[in-house]
């Protein structure tokens, strides 16, 4: 008895636990993706069901049905953006680019804002002088965003700085992500808020192995003081943008904008801080009135892993497309979705002057295999590659035809275009796109090019590796 006992009980578990993995299956099939993405989900519930589940539940469910704030706050917060401007600020970009503004103003209502002034820093040192300057100037309020905020030198030098402007009244709003600074203490944040800022972790997870939260983070970097002076770019807050790291010099772009565009990171911060913290933060002092520093325009540029578009892959895809004369890209890690690799490839089959340049070696072993996995038919396409040699290149750049640039936060990569939440800027102007070719030429001069024949001998259990890593690519 008690054994038919156990066979009714086991059978009904396992028919009850089939049902839950077909139906998982089914749900995945309906969601409609790229079948690249969706094949390999099938295939691993079907053959690996207890940690297949699991791993899907972490890295595979598809947020992009998902609202994270409402449209009617997200269209309170985005108003001051565009009741603010002046008729000077009525512009229009070059004909070849309106497809693509028009693009990130429908997807996200980011504007065209004229006439800011931008600076750029290629070291830690340059960025973090200019940085705590601009705190220690701040009158009004001080809005501070990071993937990354170390408990380390740097890290502390602009803690206390944040603190002594708080503690002087200046408004100062903190975002840090949970996962980013998950090795830094409480009490490195609890001291923040004891001077009176404002702290909040980004999607806080609790149980990392346990949670989907884990594998969608806040990448973005984002500073606003006054609604006047704000930061963007690659660097983080930690000791490694100025000391390097074990493997060389630490080389990085991070950008400086005064003016108009800040409003732009302005309207992101607080987008961010409503979804984490749920308090509304809006007003004509955090958009004040700029005055005109340049001829450039730029837009502000969001990107996430929910919402129905995946606006940053539509605008790169956009600029490689249209490329004409040339198209520079600098990137820590090289994993391109399927439609950009393709892109660069037919663009440069078609004599586009493609140049990508990479480090020779990154931070991260997988990411690098995997990385190398895409050369092998970049250059038979035409593309130039590039070793940074001269330590480790974390550099974001894409600048094309002396007209238009993209910075920011986000690499080309898979995760960076699927899963992260970025913020990039997309420049207008042939001044600004120039001064960044000419620092890539310069780059160049610390970079050893790929040469096809010599790519190609490289030993087969290496290329057998790196291929296996490449299946990989949109975890890394």
């Amino acid at each position: 008895m008690d054994i038919q006992l156990n066979i009714i009980v086991g059978l009904t578990l396992f028919a009850l636990y089939s049902i839950s993995i077909v139906s998982l299956v089914i749900v995945v099939l309906l969601e409609n993706r790229n079948p690249l993405k969706t094949i390999p989900w099938v295939i691993v519930l079907l053959l690996l069901p207890g940690a297949g589940l699991i791993f899907y539940f972490i890295f595979g469910q598809d947020n992009r049905r998902q609202r994270i704030i409402s449209r009617r706050t997200y269209k309170r917060i985005m108003r001051p953006l565009h009741v603010n401007h002046p008729v000077q600020d009525r512009c229009v970009v070059e004909p070849p680019y309106r497809p693509l503004a028009s693009l990130l103003n429908r997807n996200h209502r980011n504007p065209l804002l004229y006439g800011s002034e931008l600076s750029f820093y290629t070291s830690g040192t340059d960025k973090f002088e200019a940085l705590l300057e601009e705190i220690g100037r701040a009158q009004h309020h001080i809005h501070l965003q990071y993937y990354i905020f170390g408990d380390d030198a740097i890290g502390r030098s602009v803690q206390q700085a944040l603190i002594r402007k708080a503690q002087a009244g200046i408004q100062v709003r903190v975002i840090y992500d949970d996962v980013g600074s998950w090795n830094v203490k409480s009490a490195f944040f609890g001291e923040m808020r004891k001077a009176g800022i404002r702290v909040y972790p980004f999607l806080k997870v609790a149980f990392p192995v346990l949670t989907s939260k884990v594998n969608y983070r806040n990448h973005r970097k984002i500073v606003v003081i006054d609604g006047r002076v704000g930061f963007i770019g690659g660097m983080n807050i930690a000791d490694r943008y100025v000391h390097g790291s074990s493997f060389g010099n630490w080389r990085d772009t991070h950008f400086k904008i005064t003016g108009k565009g800040v409003h732009g990171l302005q309207s992101a911060f607080l987008i961010d801080w409503y979804v984490i913290s749920k308090q509304f933060v809006n007003g004509k002092e955090y958009y004040p009135p700029e005055k005109i520093y340049s001829d450039n325009i730029l837009q502000i540029v969001t990107s996430g892993p929910t919402g129905p578009w995946r606006t940053l892959v539509q605008a790169i895809l956009f600029c490689i497309m249209n490329a004409k004369k040339y198209l520079y890209i600098q990137t820590p890690y090289f994993l391109p979705t399927e439609d950009l690799n393709q892109a660069l490839q037919t663009v440069a089959q078609g004599g586009v002057d493609v140049r990508l340049m990479i480090p020779e070696r990154s931070d991260t072993r997988t990411a690098d295999m995997a990385s190398h996995s895409f050369l092998d038919d970049m250059i038979k396409a035409g593309a130039k590659v590039y070793f940074y040699k001269a330590g480790f290149l974390h550099s974001k750049l894409l600048v094309m035809d002396d007209a238009l640039t993209c910075i920011g936060s986000a690499n080309f990569d898979f995760r960076s275009f699927e899963h992260n939440f970025e913020i990039n800027a997309f420049v207008y102007q042939t001044a600004f796109a120039c001064r960044m070719k000419a620092m890539f030429m310069n780059d160049l001069t610390h970079c050893e090019q790929i040469i096809p024949a010599h790519w190609r001998k490289r030993p087969l259990p290496k290329r057998l590796a790196e291929s296996f890593m490449r299946l990989f690519s949109p975890l890394l």
